[in-house]
């Protein structure tokens, strides 16, 4: 007679929906506006550096945008891992400054590049990291100070949220 055992444990794909990187970050957009999520990164970013202030939000609204940036990046590497069925190169455009931000021209006319050099330099478990920490000491007031240098991922973060809300853009107008 066979023993057959229930597995308790959840499997990641099994039994669930695949969702497409572009589908979680488009949810991450109607939820998240892009200048409000690029403040609020930017507010737990220079609260987290200082020794003796903490974040003035709600921490309810701290924990939810963690959570959503958790997601955005994750989405961020679907979106390289399937980077062929993605955009074709569009058009090269005449772009002012003003609209390019922290992108360079290059990153602004394939926006895919600022997610492979992210995720060439930081992986996964190393962006998740700074986004608790940063989270974490913004919360509080705490004698020690992050140990590694925060500076990189966060600008990373800050290239990736406008290269996605740009892929996203371009992808409205086909």
């Amino acid at each position: 007679m066979k023993k057959n055992r229930t597995d308790f444990q959840p499997r990641l794909g099994k039994g669930r929906k695949k969702h497409c990187g572009l589908q979680q970050m488009e949810t991450f957009f109607q939820l998240n506006d892009l200048v409000a999520s690029k403040e609020l990164l930017n507010s737990i970013m220079s609260y987290a550096l200082k020794r003796n202030s903490w974040i003035k939000e709600d921490p309810s609204v701290i924990k939810h945008f963690h959570q959503a940036m958790r997601s955005f990046i994750r989405a961020g590497y679907l979106i390289i891992l399937k980077e062929k069925k993605l955009v074709a190169n569009p058009q090269l455009e005449e772009v002012s400054p003003l609209v390019l931000g922290l992108l360079t021209e290059k990153e602004y006319q394939k926006p895919l590049l600022v997610f492979k050099k992210a995720f060439k330099e930081y992986s996964i478990k190393e962006f998740d990291y700074f986004i608790s920490g940063m989270v974490y000491f913004s919360m509080g007031t705490y004698d020690n100070l992050p140990e590694r240098n925060m500076i990189n991922p966060y600008i990373h973060l800050i290239k990736m949220l406008d290269a996605a809300y740009l892929i996203l853009e371009r992808r409205r107008k086909k």
